[in-house]
């Protein structure tokens, strides 16, 4: 076995590929032959000298030119999800923000938020519905909570921002204790909108996809800052008054800004290594990627014109809608792109990138210090121990007789 040479293995004979030093053919088995190999493997190249699809050239180290992991199974409606979630959460805690400081100024904001709060966390369940395929799981993933799932944290943060808005949206206003209660569930509401709008982020950055994992730092930041940019601008599409077209201009203002900066972040955290960057840069993704920013960038300058008229009005806000949907749309799609690349995977890994971070640590889980260096901790190299030569005890002498 020692003595033989993976490439050796490699080379085509009847189609079996069976070294005579390792197995026989005997038996039954062995009365049959296998017609047709090149039809059967056509290419008479290695496999693991397959291009990438980043176009890095086929020697380079991969596992035989294929996807080390597998690409996200999500379908249309999760970044659509993404997008209606965020934008529910949003509106949720400017509501609950309109209600605390603007009082009865503000009070038909309040109630449009909540509108939106509401409507957007029912759509938002259908559509993670519809990705599942059957209600019932959608059911199972409440059955326990566990802090350190961001899935399981995220279904429980829908379900009771869901919960107070509509408790808010039929109590607040009233007269006695179910005035109270509505007012109560207006604020949870905007407490459980902060999560609500941003947690998708940190649940793509907790899979194993290249570019998610590499942007965990900026992701949530551009969730967020989207979630705010959405909400303001799909709230300036519905009727309003002065004083709120005032707040809304603001919140939405806000929102763009940080969702350009935050789109630049991410991109330069992506733009350690190229082969991560490259979804951003190129093709269908590359293309939605820039469209966003576009569309956002577009908004906001439609928004500072002085003198605006009311059709720059509505096509800034639909500007902002549009570069809202398509970050998350760009996203998404950049995640599949990265997945399916397997020099996406390997270069990171090879260059020390995730592993890198845990240098302080220098104890297991069960307590008890690591008994080998790992060499992905780039740790200083360490002047080897001089130990002193063990003493053995002497054998007693034993006297002559």
């Amino acid at each position: 076995m020692a003595d033989i040479r993976p490439e050796d293995l490699e080379k085509r004979r009847d189609g079996r590929n069976i070294d005579p030093k390792v197995g026989s053919l005997s038996g039954e088995g062995a009365q049959q032959r296998v017609k047709g190999t090149d039809e059967t493997h056509p290419s008479r190249e290695l496999p693991r000298m397959r291009p990438s699809p980043s176009g890095v050239p086929g020697e380079a180290p991969s596992y035989y030119g294929q996807p080390a992991i597998k690409e996200p199974v999500w379908i249309w409606s999760i970044p659509l999800y993404f997008y209606v979630g965020g934008v529910a959460g949003a509106a949720s805690v400017l509501g609950a923000a309109a209600d605390a400081i603007g009082g009865k100024r503000l009070e038909g904001l309040g109630r449009r938020c909540r509108w939106v709060g509401t409507v957007g966390d029912i759509v938002s369940s259908g559509l993670l519905i519809h990705d599942l395929g059957r209600p019932e799981r959608f059911l199972n993933m409440l059955r326990v909570f566990r802090p350190t799932s961001p899935m399981s944290v995220g279904s429980w943060v829908l379900v009771g921002s869901g919960a107070m808005n509509t408790a808010s949206l039929l109590f607040a206003g009233r007269r006695g204790w179910l005035g109270r209660a509505g007012e109560g569930a207006a604020v949870a509401a905007g407490l459980l909108g902060l999560p609500l709008a941003g947690y998708t982020a940190v649940l793509l950055a907790n899979t194993a996809v290249p570019i998610w994992q590499a942007t965990r730092k900026s992701l949530p930041l551009l969730f967020m800052s989207s979630a705010v940019a959405g909400a303001g601008s799909l709230l300036e599409l519905l009727p309003h008054s002065r004083r709120d077209a005032k707040v809304l201009h603001l919140f939405s203002t806000m929102g763009k800004v940080g969702e350009l900066m935050a789109s630049v972040a991410v991109q330069h955290e992506a733009s350690r290594l190229e082969v991560l960057e490259r979804p951003l840069k190129h093709g269908p993704t590359g293309r939605l990627w820039k469209t966003a920013r576009v569309c956002t960038a577009a908004s906001l300058a439609l928004g500072l014109w002085p003198g605006r008229t009311r059709w720059m009005k509505v096509a800034g806000a639909l500007l902002g809608t549009a570069g809202a949907l398509a970050t998350r749309f760009a996203v998404f799609r950049a995640g599949k792109a990265s997945a399916s690349d397997p020099q996406a995977t390997f270069q990171p890994q090879r260059q020390g990138m995730g592993a890198a971070e845990v240098t302080g640590h220098t104890h297991a889980s069960d307590g008890k210090p690591l008994k080998f260096p790992l060499p992905v901790l780039r740790e200083e190299p360490r002047a080897p121990e001089r130990h002193a030569p063990p003493v053995w005890p002497r054998e007693p002498e034993i006297p002559a007789p």
